[in-house]
């Protein structure tokens, strides 16, 4: 798969990781961050995911389908979690996420 078909898919990759960093240091500063342990350990792994398939895809790995399933599966889950929390950045997290899944969907 040429890089070059999925320019989309790595914009909304890219996207999403950024929201998950952002919600990752915005959870850190919460007051009650023990609440939100959760929110900020699948904020990393979706992070970590949306940047691996973004590299992936720019190196043109045989594994993409793959790796684009694992990583809706993980936008999926890091977006329910989010949605349980009322922070504005916890609700842009989960929105990037749902978007990321959809387009890794398309792909997988």
């Amino acid at each position: 798969m040429p890089h070059h078909q999925h320019q989309e898919l790595l914009k909304t990759l890219h996207e999403c990781m950024a929201a998950c960093n952002h919600c990752f240091d915005a959870c850190l500063k919460e007051e009650d961050m023990k609440m939100m342990a959760e929110c900020i350990r699948l904020d990393r792994e979706c992070a970590d995911i949306c940047a691996y398939l973004e590299a992936a895809i720019t190196r043109n790995s045989p594994f993409v389908s793959q790796l684009a399933r694992v990583c809706a599966q993980i936008c999926e889950t890091c977006a329910e979690e989010c949605r349980k929390h009322d922070h504005d950045h916890c609700q842009e997290c989960a929105d990037a996420c749902m978007k990321c899944a959809e387009a890794c969907r398309s792909v997988a």
